[in-house]
C-alpha cells in the first residue's frame, strides 16, 4: 500500500468513531425532554397555586416510562395581579420514552422562571435553561434554552391555570449531535 493509501485508510477509520452529528440526532435529544418541559411548567402552577409562603413545597411527578422530576423554588407573595417564579427543575433517571434517561446535576440545577401579569385572566412568559445529561440511545449533555408566553385564566377553587393550546415555547436544545431549533405551541 502506498503512503497516500495509508494516509487515507487511517483518515476514513479515524472518522467512523465520530459518531453522528446531524439535526436529526439533535431533535431526537430534545424530543426525549420534550414533554418534561410541560410537565415542569404544569408542576411551577402547582407550586404557585399551593405555596402559603415564598418557598414553595417540592412538586414532583413521573417521567412516563422512569425516574421523577422534582421542581422546588420561590413565589412573589403578596396582593399584586403579577408574580414571579424562580424555581429549579430536577430530573433523576426521567424518560418519557424509554430510549433516552436524562439526569440534573444537583449543584448546577436548570433555572425555571415563570412570571404571571394580571392574574388570573392574563399572559404568562418564562424561560428553562440548563443542562441535562442523557443516557440510553444518546448521551452526552443536552442544554436547553428555552422562552415561552401564553394566556392564565382563573382555575377551579380559585387557581390560576394556563389557557390550553396557548403556551408558546421556543428556543434551542444543544447536544453533542448538534443544534435543534424548538417551537411548539401546547
Amino acid at each position: 500500500m502506498s503512503r497516500n493509501s495509508v494516509f487515507l485508510v487511517v483518515l476514513l477509520l479515524a472518522g467512523c468513531g465520530s459518531g453522528v452529528n446531524s439535526t436529526a440526532d439533535a431533535q431526537k435529544a430534545y424530543l426525549g425532554l420534550d414533554a418534561s418541559v410541560d410537565k415542569a411548567i404544569t408542576l411551577g402552577f402547582n407550586g404557585f397555586n399551593s405555596a402559603t409562603s415564598a418557598n414553595i413545597s417540592p412538586q414532583s411527578t413521573s417521567g412516563t416510562v422512569s425516574g421523577t422530576m422534582t421542581v422546588t423554588g420561590q413565589v412573589d407573595q403578596g396582593t399584586s395581579s403579577n408574580k414571579g417564579m424562580r424555581l429549579n427543575d430536577s430530573l433523576t433517571n426521567y424518560s418519557d420514552d424509554g430510549k433516552i434517561a436524562y439526569a440534573t446535576n444537583a449543584s448546577a440545577l436548570p433555572s425555571l422562571t415563570i412570571n404571571l401579569r394580571n392574574i388570573p385572566n392574563g399572559t404568562l412568559d418564562g424561560s428553562l435553561n440548563g443542562a441535562f445529561t442523557m443516557s440510553g440511545t444518546e448521551t452526552g449533555s443536552i442544554t436547553l434554552a428555552l422562552t415561552f408566553t401564553g394566556n392564565i385564566q382563573a382555575g377551579p377553587n380559585n387557581t390560576v391555570v394556563r389557557a390550553a393550546g396557548t403556551t408558546h415555547i421556543t428556543g434551542t436544545a444543544t447536544s453533542p449531535s448538534g443544534t435543534y431549533n424548538v417551537d411548539v405551541t401546547r
